[in-house]
């Protein structure tokens, strides 16, 4: 039985709890939070009437001795959890985003090498069934290869509370998932982005909730974002209206259920090449998904020695930087390199 300890009691942390009782051969021996109440109230609600109890990383690794951490903490305090778990042996598994600052990304990734554990981020929307798909389509060539990725995502939210008091809001809270999803589509790492903030007089947040930024990737490929959380009207789905074009057709996807594709059949049209519609490929059986249950599932195969995640650090700072990159190009008006 492989002991596991979860820190950061907030709403997140329900869909962790929820995860973790179904893979078997694993026992949340510890349940933290600076809140002590709140670490009794959600122990309590999924029956962990073992667990032990405590309001720091320090006390939780002291005292439930566990080989697995699940990190569920607010950004800022990342790091300071990570290194700590790391130190004492634990393999973590984190919510987004990694790090506060890309140094910090780059502090973990080392210290995760030097102690010879995995720390992985729950880069959950790749385990969606529509990436799932897109993925082995466009890897198996099926609208040869990528030249340009176009997606939009258009939403109104009114969350109330922090993130209406947030700086940078859309790029920090929110695009990471897209950013990450456009890594895993193209197959392509980032190396550039010129972006642009904005808030539109309607807007009911403090800054930065609209945002279009062109990122460059590997092989000249590029990927056009453009996005809002203050466009309230005919919603895009949460995984954004995409768009994939290839030397061979285009393939589109609403984010939802809907993804089509159509390639040129090689014969002219006048005008236009022809172009016939073409199956997407059905998910394969060894594609994992489920979200947050699928991501932890590989996350703990892995440490019985399974095979890597794809979201583990080293390869996940790529996303956080393309956040990063985003912000400083916003702020200062100009180009950015991605370097990690």
């Amino acid at each position: 039985m492989q002991r596991a300890a979860l820190i950061g009691c907030g709403a997140m942390s329900r869909a962790w709890f929820e995860a973790a009782k179904t893979i078997d051969g694993l026992e949340i021996v510890g349940v933290a939070d600076i809140d002590a109440e709140r670490a009794a109230s959600r122990a309590a609600e999924f029956g962990l009437d073992d667990a032990v109890l405590a309001t720091s990383i320090e006390e939780l690794l002291e005292k439930a001795s566990p080989e697995i951490l699940f990190d569920v903490v607010v950004p800022g305090a990342r790091h300071h959890v990570v290194s700590a778990a790391l130190a004492a042996g634990c393999h973590v598994l984190s919510e987004k985003p990694m790090a506060n600052s890309l140094d910090e990304a780059r502090d973990l990734v080392a210290r995760a090498k030097a102690a010879d554990r995995l720390h992985v981020v729950i880069q959950n929307r790749r385990y969606l069934e529509g990436p799932r798909r897109i993925r082995r389509a466009v890897a198996a060539g099926l609208i040869g290869d990528v030249t340009s990725l176009h997606c939009d995502f258009f939403l109104g939210p009114h969350f109330g509370g922090f993130r209406e008091e947030m700086e940078h809001v859309l790029l920090l809270d929110m695009a990471i998932h897209t950013f990450d999803a456009a890594r895993f589509l193209a197959g392509k790492q980032p190396e550039g982005v010129y972006c642009r903030e904005w808030e539109p007089k309607s807007s009911w947040y403090k800054q930065g909730s609209s945002a279009a930024a062109i990122f460059e990737f590997g092989d000249g490929v590029i990927f056009n974002y453009r996005g809002s959380w203050c466009a309230e009207g005919l919603g895009t789905s949460w995984e954004s209206a995409w768009r994939i074009v290839g030397t061979k057709g285009s393939l589109t996807w609403d984010g939802h259920d809907d993804i089509r594709a159509e390639v040129a059949t090689g014969a002219s049209a006048g005008l236009f090449s022809e172009v016939a519609a073409v199956e997407i490929p059905p998910l394969d059986p060894a594609d994992r998904t489920g979200g947050h249950l699928g991501l932890i599932q590989d996350f703990v195969a892995a440490t019985r020695g399974g095979s890597e995640p794809e979201t583990v650090g080293h390869q996940n700072i790529r996303s956080l930087a393309m956040v990063f990159g985003a912000i400083e190009s916003a702020t200062g008006g100009r180009r950015v390199d991605i370097n990690i």
